[in-house]
């Protein structure tokens, strides 16, 4: 049986990995995923400042008014919905996806996929 901290210990690996090849900037800001048991989060990083442009995540009031869970892949897709209208707001179309060293598979693809329909471009 593997550890949690065994777990831990393997993503942080893989987010290090992929953050080597992954630079958000002011052109083509990141769009990092991080995602929990019970909770999804997704912000936009200009890398060469090292500031937050907008951020969105299951635990804001616009998603608690739908009553949905961040837990599952219609939270997901409700985040990544505010996400994207957040950062269009902001004048950002364009992004680079860094989905945290997690698999590109349920909840975190369907935060993109959702992203992308509301006006993304990856």
């Amino acid at each position: 049986m593997i550890k949690k901290q065994d777990r831990r210990k393997k993503l942080k690996a893989k987010h290090k990995s992929i953050r080597k090849r992954i630079h958000g900037t002011a052109e083509r800001p990141r769009l990092a995923v991080f995602r929990s048991l019970n909770h999804i989060y997704a912000q936009v990083i200009n890398d060469d400042l090292g500031i937050t442009l907008t951020f969105a995540s299951s635990l804001d009031p616009e998603f608690k008014a739908t009553g949905l869970s961040g837990g599952n892949i219609e939270g997901a897709k409700k985040v990544g919905e505010l996400v994207a209208k957040k950062a269009l707001e902001k004048g950002i179309t364009k992004v680079v996806f860094d989905r945290g060293g997690s698999l590109y598979h349920g909840r975190i693809a369907a935060l993109a996929d959702s992203a992308r329909e509301a006006g993304l471009e990856f």
